[in-house]
């Protein structure tokens, strides 16, 4: 595990606090509409805003990851970003070959909001081998 040291200990809370509190809303939010909160939406004025609604977290936790970064230290700051930038190039490569696959040969159609959790697992694959900077 990479020691954040006590100059990035700080940035580091807060990041698990922002994405807590991030991660929080999106959760409450999916699982009232897996009990059917939002079943009856007849409004397409109304769906948007729910659409609009379950990705504000998504994209306030992008938001904090990008925080933790410009608040780290340099070996931190790149070393994160490293590891975002390879995780997102390696969630992107993953999601074209199956829109391609969906295309040409027929693949079951999965919605696009699922390269949010795709990324993250890219990351969470990628990060530990990622030691360096460089």
């Amino acid at each position: 595990m990479l020691d954040l040291g006590k100059s990035n200990s700080s940035a580091h809370r807060r990041y698990v606090v922002r994405t807590l509190a991030f991660m929080s809303g999106y959760v409450a939010i999916n699982v009232a509409a897996i009990f059917g909160a939002f079943d009856d939406i007849g409004s397409p004025v109304a769906a948007w805003l729910l659409a609009l609604a379950v990705s504000a977290p998504v994209v306030g936790q992008i938001w904090a990851t990008l925080a933790l970064m410009n608040e780290s230290d340099e070996f931190v700051r790149a070393l994160t970003a490293k590891q975002f930038i390879l995780a997102a190039g390696a969630a992107m490569a993953i999601a074209s070959v199956w829109g391609f696959g969906e295309s040409y040969a027929g693949a079951y159609h999965i919605p696009a909001w699922i390269i949010y959790p795709l990324f993250w697992a890219c990351f969470g694959v990628i990060a530990p081998f990622v030691r360096s900077s460089r």
